[in-house]
């Protein structure tokens, strides 16, 4: 078979909103198939048999058939290149760790040429994925070699470089189990969970709540000891020092054996542990003041190192660590046997994503330590059978939460109070953390702000718990959404009036609002961007803003293809108008019947608690009333003819109407007069006017200040 063509990727854009395919982000791509639109998957000798080799979990994908198996039913009765890419991405997401299962694939009026979309949670991770789907699926098409698990790996080095950390994306995963919105504020972990005046931020497990006090206190161990024992919390005595010879002095003072570490150290960097000897305190010394500003020496508390996290005053999960041992065999270096004996261990990796972590002593001074005081290096053959300590206490993570007792929850959870930490990491040293501490001499060794979460989400041993989900319930109360009301204006013609008539309204109803529309960016009335603001940029810019406690936010069709909508849910959505099309051929739109599956973008995201706010004298847009999971406004010109108003208001439901010069709102057949137009002389036009009053109706704003408003709006800061 002739090689054939590369398909072209003639357009990739980032969808990061609500948009016409789904509510979530997606990356578009628009592909020219070139010669392969000819050539469907069943008439590519070989072509399903050597793509099904190099992804056999293609089997796992259901497809439009609806079952498992139902992807390669569709390639063995022929499929097209772009819908094959669109799977082979999808495969490539989930091998690397991302799983991902939405994706589609239409035909577009070019001969050739598709759309196709897929999940995207993060946009450069969803470009490498698709550069290397594209490679796949011309490899197999022009059996070619290629190696799946290098590609596999790329995409998974991507997502450790630009993808949230795995504790952070466990709060932010139950944030979104709770429905909770979040916003990306870096390339990093610092996230905004909710929206406006109702946000919180977190920096993996550091809140808005933890208080920087807190942890400067924390970072000074000494001071963190004296504060603790102040308040009766059992600590080990200790002190700081500044020479070798003073740590030996102190150490021979605490009697017994001791610890050494920095001050102001993390991560057990610098730490050893069970010293005794002056050799062994003095080369301890000198390890610690490499990784601290300060060294402390204090007793050593005999026992297992347990870490105890403690969100909002309470321990939620509790992790145990333990010793690394080896055995010589008599032929191995101790480094060889670290690796065939520890290192082997498949819960051990280099990265978050595995629960312990390998051991190299070439870059662990502790570990060196603990072999010299043995008598060896990592270059030592031991004798057979000889048992070798590496680490003591090392990774913390062997779940033991449910054997915490109450005395000693008690003991931790007044340690994070006194240093003034929200959520905190309790280092507490015990033989065993079923009893009270004072009855074994255990004892708590440090207070840690921005604790590690892994340990708990994947142990070693032991049952996950869902720290991200105590996180977040510690941030938003039970019946907290993280939301602020949300208002959406959809369409082509006076729209901006609307968003700036609803804005004006919210204003005079008492609430600190922003306004993003073509006329510019609004805070409170006040000006802070010009130009064209109808953007996804500006409405985002408004839901990150601390101070805003109502946004409303003009979209434009060109919005919603482009970016997608600026938010994932709103409170109120207008759809106005179908106009427009004429602007979005480069978006394949060429007429005004593709306008509702736009359009319709701006009702699907309304709340169960919000509204939908339609022109009912559309029939298009009366229609996408079956759409919205809210109550559905409807405002009319002609509703005294209109069939769809009367049919809802036979339902009870509500409409905005003109009668002569008079803006009703009609409750089912109560009705209720806002404004006569004429008499106050309003000038905008009716059909603005209703729109904008549906949607103060909507969010709650009194028929009499409504009217009031109308009156005002002319002398309203966006109108000057």
């Amino acid at each position: 078979m002739t090689k054939k063509e590369n398909i072209t990727l003639q357009r990739i854009t980032y969808l990061r909103g609500p948009n016409v395919w789904t509510y979530r982000p997606v990356l578009e791509v628009w592909l020219d198939l070139g010669e392969l639109e000819d050539w469907p998957s069943h008439q590519l000798p070989g072509f399903n048999a050597r793509l099904t080799a190099m992804l056999p979990a293609l089997i796992e994908h259901h497809c439009g058939v609806g079952e498992r198996g139902g992807f390669l039913q569709r390639l063995q009765e022929g499929t097209w290149a772009g819908h094959v890419l669109e799977h082979v991405v999808i495969e490539l997401l989930n091998l690397a760790g991302m799983p991902t299962g939405f994706g589609q694939t239409r035909s577009t009026s070019q001969h050739g040429v598709y759309r196709m979309v897929f999940r995207a949670r993060d946009e450069q991770v969803a470009r490498t994925a698709l550069a290397e789907g594209h490679a796949l699926l011309m490899a197999a098409v022009n059996s070619e070699s290629f190696d799946v698990a290098a590609a596999v790996e790329r995409v998974r080095e991507k997502i450790d470089d630009c993808y949230l950390g795995p504790s952070t994306a466990s709060i932010v995963g139950a944030a979104t189990d709770r429905r909770i919105p979040h916003i990306r504020l870096n390339d990093g972990n610092l996230v905004q969970i909710g929206y406006g005046s109702a946000q919180r931020r977190i920096w993996t497990a550091e809140t808005d709540l933890t208080s920087a006090i807190a942890e400067g206190i924390a970072g000074d161990k000494d001071l963190t000891k004296t504060l603790l024992k102040a308040c009766g919390v059992p600590v080990p005595e200790g002190e700081i020092v500044d020479s070798p010879e003073a740590a030996w002095r102190a150490a021979e003072d605490i009697g017994g054996p001791v610890v050494i570490k920095p001050t102001d150290g993390n991560h057990g960097r610098g730490v050893s542990l069970d010293l005794r000897t002056r050799e062994e305190i003095e080369a301890a010394y000198r390890l610690a003041e490499q990784h601290g500003s300060e060294v402390l020496v204090e007793r050593f508390i005999p026992g297992e190192e347990h870490r105890l996290l403690v969100v909002g005053g309470r321990v939620v999960a509790a992790a145990r660590g333990e010793s690394a041992w080896v055995i010589g065999d008599g032929r191995s270096t101790v480094v060889e046997l670290i690796d065939s004996q520890i290192n082997s261990d498949p819960r051990r990796g280099t990265t978050e994503d595995f629960p312990l972590n390998r051991l190299d002593i070439t870059h662990d001074d502790v570990v060196v330590l603990e072999l010299q005081r043995q008598g060896l290096s990592g270059h030592a053959v031991p004798a057979a059978g000889r048992k070798v300590l590496i680490q003591r206490n090392g990774n913390v993570a062997i779940d033991c939460t449910d054997q915490v007792h109450p005395e000693v929850d008690h003991i931790v959870s007044l340690a994070a109070r006194v240093v003034g930490l929200d959520i905190a990491g309790i280092d507490v040293v015990a033989e065993d953390i079923s009893k009270p501490l004072q009855a074994q001499g255990g004892a708590i060794v440090e207070v840690n702000a921005g604790p590690g979460l892994l340990m708990h989400l994947k142990p070693a041993e032991g049952m996950p718990r869902p720290v991200g989900r105590d996180i977040v319930n510690h941030l938003f109360a039970d019946d907290a959404s993280g939301r602020i009301p949300v208002v959406g204006v959809a369409g082509s013609q006076g729209t901006a009036d609307i968003a700036q008539l609803v804005a004006w309204l919210v204003h005079l109803s008492g609430r600190h609002v922003g306004l993003a529309c073509r006329d510019g960016l609004f805070l409170a009335g006040r000006r802070v961007g010009r130009g064209d603001c109808a953007n996804w940029a500006s409405g985002h810019r408004l839901l990150m803003n601390r101070e805003v406690q109502t946004v409303v936010i003009e979209n434009g069709a060109a919005t919603i293809l482009d970016d997608g909508l600026p938010y994932d849910r709103c409170h109120v959505g207008v759809v106005t108008d179908l106009g427009g099309a004429e602007t979005l051929e480069r978006h394949d739109i060429r007429d005004t019947e593709q306008m509702p599956r736009v359009m319709r973008t701006q009702v699907d995201t309304v709340l169960p608690e919000g509204a939908a706010v339609l022109n009912a004298d559309d029939e298009r847009i009366a229609d996408m009333a079956r759409l919205s999971d809210g109550e559905v406004l409807f405002y009319s010109l002609l509703a005294e003819d209109n069939e769809t108003v009367a049919a809802h208001r036979a339902q009870g439901g509500r409409v905005v109407l003109l009668r002569a010069s008079r803006v009703v709102l009609a409750t089912g057949t109560a009705e209720v007069v806002c404004v006569d137009l004429q008499r106050r002389r309003i000038l905008l036009a009716p059909s603005i006017v209703l729109a904008a009053l549906a949607a103060g109706w909507a969010l709650g704003i009194a028929p009499e200040l409504m009217a009031a408003g109308l009156e005002t709006f002319a002398s309203s800061p966006t109108r000057s």
